[in-house]
């Protein structure tokens, strides 16, 4: 079984590297964000993560976008950071240990064994207890990691000391941030769709590249992506969202008329600066990766290239 933090670097590793359409991946680069930052992030906040049971959230995000600014001058992480820290704050003892499954079996059904139950039940018990010094941590890492398009919001905003707690101040801004959401709703969106979306691709494409990006066009339809909605606008990035499903719709990966709306839908979002990047919905796919490695729904290795993704980069 793999440990926590192995478990973290893996998904941000595979997630990085797959030729998600907007992203940054192992073929192309933006001007300010290299594929190598991704790789650097994903080995220095492992380690933290792999401790994160044993300290609060809010020390955890917070040691893991420093552990992050030693090794890259970007924010790479951030979102991500948030959304794996409360799902390895779960110990493992309190996981019911998987089934052992045959060798040839790489691949189980996600939500057949408890031990999914028992994730999302932590889960909700982390989140439950989270307190005012939880938010201020956070608030110090999302200073430090200085995310794009943040803004600045009536109450309780980053800049100032918050008063509420964590899960407070993440209700406050659930309505325009998808990760803010996940922290009110118990990661629905993550067991939900994410994963479920995730096993399926890895049914239909046969790799985990092809899996991840099902995983990506599923998230992007179904909730438009509060980094575009940030640094563009909603309505942008709820025609992000169409374009996604408009993917789906039109059968990919089976036929090439969804072949040619992924690579329309990629060549889309690269446009204007790659300022329509839909980072948050990448962060989302990380977590995703995350439970299916943590839990054993999927285990190592599997075949990682999609011989279908040539046309990205």
């Amino acid at each position: 079984m793999l440990s926590i933090g192995q478990c973290a670097h893996i998904a941000c590793i595979w997630e990085a590297t797959a030729r998600k359409p907007g992203n940054v991946h192992r073929f192309t680069d933006f001007s300010d964000c290299h594929y190598l930052d991704f790789l650097l992030s994903a080995g220095a906040v492992a380690p933290v993560l792999e401790m994160a049971s044993s300290r609060s959230v809010g020390e955890t995000v917070l040691e893991a976008v420093r552990a992050t600014r030693r090794v890259v001058n970007t924010n790479t992480n951030l979102g991500i950071i948030l959304l794996l820290t409360p799902l390895a704050a779960v110990p493992l003892e309190g996981l019911t240990k998987p089934r052992k499954l045959p060798k040839s079996a790489r691949l189980r059904k996600f939500g057949e064994t408890p031990s999914e139950e028992d994730l999302r039940a932590g889960v909700t018990r982390v989140l439950a207890v989270l307190s005012v010094e939880d938010a201020r941590a956070v608030y110090e890492a999302i200073r430090l990691a200085v995310p794009g398009g943040l803004g600045k919001v009536a109450e309780q905003d980053v800049a100032e000391a918050p008063t509420q707690t964590l899960r407070q101040v993440m209700a406050l801004a659930a309505e325009r941030d998808l990760i803010a959401r996940q922290y009110v709703e118990d990661f629905q969106a993550i067991f939900g769709h994410g994963v479920p979306a995730f096993v399926r691709g890895l049914e239909q494409t046969g790799s985990v590249e092809g899996a991840i990006i099902a995983c990506h066009l599923c998230l992007l339809a179904a909730f438009p992506d509060s980094l575009i909605a940030r640094k563009r606008s909603l309505a942008e990035a709820e025609e992000a969202s169409r374009r996604a499903a408009a993917v789906l719709t039109n059968n990919w990966p089976n036929e090439p008329a969804g072949a040619t709306a992924l690579a329309d839908l990629d060549a889309w979002l690269r446009h204007e600066g790659n300022q329509r990047n839909p980072g948050t919905t990448a962060d989302l796919v990380t977590a995703c990766l995350f439970v299916a490695l943590r839990l054993g729904t999927i285990t190592v290795p599997l075949r990682f290239p999609w011989s279908g993704g040539e046309h990205h980069g």
